[in-house]
């Protein structure tokens, strides 16, 4: 990093140095309160069903509102969005760690899930807006991604070290840090980013897809109790359809949509996008039944559970910065095939859980084909996702990728949390956390067999609208 800020270009990557930070206070967040979640349910007397709302809070504010961010962003000026969100997400880090109800805790969590909504697509289409596509994008997102990526694995071993102390310091330790990157962000971030895209704001839009993800997460934890054929249940889901048509009817009519659909016509687009919402839904899901197992079923310490998850961490931290080379090299499309086989070998070891796990058959050998999925798909996932997009739809496009990440970790958590509560009750068995890692795998092969379509895929053929013609395949 150094060696290129010595570079006549030393600004731009100064910038790049700022908006990493951020992404990795993004990502920490996601995975911080990981190792936590067992102390916060005792001391706030949470229940399981009640506990992943602490994770879910804040990744659907985080995916809900991400297609809003990222238009807001091309729409008012990708610098001054970035800057008030960010100040937004230190001050709603401050308010999480000194509250002392778990209803608050949850909305504090919704809130800075709500402001990264709006930092995390600013960032990227600032760095896809001022490093030309080639090479040199392809090196700065993959440092990008890999700090996302790393901030995202490595938060779990940060959580054990400060849950030793309190769990209270993993909600407040982003608020110094978020702090810095603002007073560095005023002083480095381009002014070009403050050039707006022409059109306006589709409010409509935004409520109806935000509404229709956060009842369909609460639809699949409720469901257990309420019973799966219940009014309620099959209500709830006539409800998120109805939404979900309306979201469609409305960005079909609208002058100025919220997502434009024809972005949707671009294969490898919507490869990038099912493949980051399995990666990232998968794996929060495995990270929840993980400490479920390691901490309430086998009594390990916050700080071994951290321990436990540093192979997956390492190898993400110290591998991912080279993925642009890679991609540059392999395509996309063979680095995320290999990442999605990784992860379903990761999952599919885990399997073989019982009460005395082996350390070098089972933990050391899984955490590790976890870490290699990640470090090759995560970066991989953004470069092919942000490819071929106009520069003034570049916040929609990372914000598209980062809705299908942050929203796959919220259905899939209910889901396995659903699982997780089947039995009517809060007592844990070896029998359901498989089953709640089955979940994960499955998704993991269909991941694997999507991706795979994309080494068969050629370039497509210009579509219809002008804005598409510029789509082509990463392969």
């Amino acid at each position: 990093m150094f060696c290129l800020m010595s570079s006549s270009s030393s600004r731009r990557w100064a910038a790049l140095a700022v908006l990493c930070a951020v992404i990795f206070l993004d990502a920490l967040d996601v995975s911080m309160v990981g190792v936590a979640l067992p102390a916060i349910q005792h001391d706030l007397g949470l229940s399981t069903s009640s506990l992943q709302w602490v994770v879910s809070g804040y990744v659907l504010g985080y995916g809900g509102l991400l297609l809003l961010g990222g238009r807001t962003a091309d729409l008012l000026g990708r610098r001054r969005v970035f800057l008030v969100a960010l100040g937004v997400f230190a001050v709603a880090s401050l308010l999480g760690g000194i509250v002392d109800d778990g209803a608050l805790l949850i909305a504090a969590r919704f809130v800075k899930g709500v402001a990264a909504a709006f930092t995390a697509p600013a960032a990227l289409s600032i760095i896809t807006t001022t490093f030309p596509e080639g090479p040199e994008r392809n090196r700065a997102l993959s440092i990008f991604t890999a700090c996302g990526a790393s901030g995202y694995s490595l938060g779990l071993v940060l959580s054990g070290l400060l849950t030793e102390i309190g769990w209270r310091w993993t909600l407040l330790m982003p608020v110094p840090v978020a702090i810095i990157a603002l007073v560095a962000a005023l002083k480095v971030l381009p002014r070009g980013s403050e050039e707006r895209a022409e059109g306006g704001h589709d409010l409509v839009g935004a409520v109806t897809i935000t509404a229709s993800m956060l009842l369909l997460v609460f639809t699949v934890v409720q469901a257990p109790e309420a019973g799966w054929a219940s009014l309620q249940t099959i209500g709830s889901l006539v409800g998120v359809a109805a939404l979900l048509g309306l979201f469609v009817l409305t960005e079909l009519r609208v002058r100025h949509p919220l997502v434009r659909l024809g972005i949707l016509r671009s294969g490898h687009i919507v490869r990038a996008n099912l493949g980051l919402l399995i990666l990232m839904g998968s794996y929060v899901a495995f990270q929840f039944v993980a400490m479920q197992y390691f901490q309430n079923l086998l009594g390990w310490s916050a700080l071994g559970t951290a321990m436990a998850f540093l192979p997956a961490g390492l190898l993400v931290a110290l591998t991912s910065t080279k993925m642009g080379d890679f991609a540059d090299r392999f395509g996309t499309g063979k680095l995320i095939v290999v990442g999605a086989a990784a992860l379903a070998g990761g999952y599919a070891v885990f399997l073989g859980i019982d009460r005395t796990p082996s350390l070098g058959g089972l933990v050391i050998p899984g955490m590790v084909l976890l870490g290699i999925a990640f470090a090759l798909s995560f970066p991989s996932l953004n470069i092919q996702a942000t490819n071929g997009v106009d520069d003034d739809e570049q916040g929609l496009a990372s914000g598209l990728l980062n809705t299908s990440g942050q929203v796959g970790g919220a259905i899939v958590l209910a889901v396995v949390t659903a699982v997780l509560t089947s039995g009517g009750g809060e007592t844990l068995s070896i029998g359901s956390l498989r089953a709640a890692i089955v979940v994960s795998l499955v998704l993991a092969l269909v991941g694997l067999a999507i991706s795979a379509t994309g080494l068969r895929a050629r370039k497509p053929a210009p579509v219809v609208d002008e804005r598409d013609v510029k789509a082509y395949e990463v392969v």
